[in-house]
């Protein structure tokens, strides 16, 4: 991942992280997923899905974040 990007969200239901990023998406803000879970691991050790913001959206993902709560 390049500099500047933070992660604002993490979760292991790759569903809700696609959710939220389509919604950042939606909204104007440059967002990434990153889905680290392995399939043939998923069961013992299951991994995140992460998303990423450039560092100049992060406090507006954050706050669409909270309005969606």
């Amino acid at each position: 991942m390049e500099k500047d990007w933070i992660k604002i969200f993490s979760t292991d239901r790759p569903f809700e992280a696609e959710m939220v990023k389509g919604m950042l998406l939606e909204n104007g803000v440059n967002a990434v997923l990153l889905n680290r879970q392995d399939s043939s691991y998923i069961q013992a050790l299951p991994g995140q899905a992460e998303i990423y913001v450039h560092s100049s959206q992060v406090t507006q993902a954050l706050e669409l974040m909270n309005e969606t709560k």
